[in-house]
């Protein structure tokens, strides 16, 4: 992805203006990520959430695969894997990825999921968890979590039921196969496939895409539409958002620029 690239390590962010990019960065692990990994992901997730100025999130990968999900051997191993809790062994790794990816889901700006290669294991989810996935050509996804012995987590395998449909859901757990990349354009899990070489250039379109909405309906029209999806929805909410966008700086300007046939200068207020 990078010409020059950095030395392997945890994931890393980049911030420009209102755009950033979260790279994963053991590409000769496959992106495997390891308890470290996660913990600098919920520290980025942190930053990002906290930005005022940020308008769209892409995460990213180096190298041929996307990521192979996460190291069970060394989280179950690590007494301290899982933030806040005392519990250790095999049930804490999950958990604190679990937690990693839910943070990723609350991101109060669009994301984008950029699928250079294949994606296995809980990066399934950690994909599925942004609001846009585009893949390229020959990319395959497994999810062997009933081949392992794998109970998935909870709030996973409601994102994708929530996301995909009950029985692509099945589909996806039970059966552990191997699903090409138009198979999962057809059953939605991928917004857009390409070959390799256009990647980036569909990629910059997306992210311009989500660059030139407004960024209070953006972030509000995000949480509630995944409250609805999850059955988590207060309608008082949902007005409050919508309130706040018709009395907006941003309204006014979108139907100005619409007036003076330009393209609007939102401000996020």
């Amino acid at each position: 992805m990078h010409s020059d690239p950095l030395p392997p390590g945890p994931p890393r962010l980049h911030i420009d203006g209102g755009h950033a990019t979260l790279t994963l960065n053991r590409p000769a692990h496959h992106n495997r990520l390891q308890v470290e990994d996660l913990r600098t992901l919920q520290q980025h997730f942190a930053t990002l959430a906290a930005e005022p100025a940020l308008r769209v999130v892409v995460l990213a990968a180096e190298g041929r695969s996307f990521c192979s999900g996460f190291d069970l051997g060394a989280l179950a191993a690590t007494p301290d894997g899982m933030a806040g809790a005392n519990t250790a062994g095999a049930s804490a790794g999950p958990r604190l990825f679990e937690e990693t990816v839910d943070a990723l889901e609350a991101l109060p700006v669009p994301t984008v999921c950029r699928l250079q290669g294949g994606v296995y294991g809980g990066a399934t989810d950690l994909a599925l968890a942004c609001d846009f996935r585009i893949g390229v050509d020959g990319m395959v996804l497994r999810m062997p979590a009933a081949r392992i012995g794998l109970h998935y987590y909870a709030s996973g395998l409601r994102r994708y039921v929530a996301r995909l449909g009950l029985q692509q859901a099945k589909r996806l757990f039970l059966l552990a196969e191997d699903v090409p990349a138009t198979e999962l354009l057809a059953m939605g899990y991928l917004d857009r496939l390409v070959p390799a070489a256009q990647l980036d250039a569909e990629l910059a379109q997306l992210v311009a895409a989500l660059e030139a909405g407004a960024p209070l309906a953006l972030r509000g029209m995000k949480t509630s539409l995944n409250e609805i999806a999850r059955g988590e929805f207060h309608l008082s909410a949902l007005r409050e958002r919508e309130a706040r966008c018709a009395d907006s700086d941003d309204l006014r300007e979108g139907q100005r620029a619409m007036a003076e046939k330009r393209a609007p200068r939102f401000q996020g207020r």
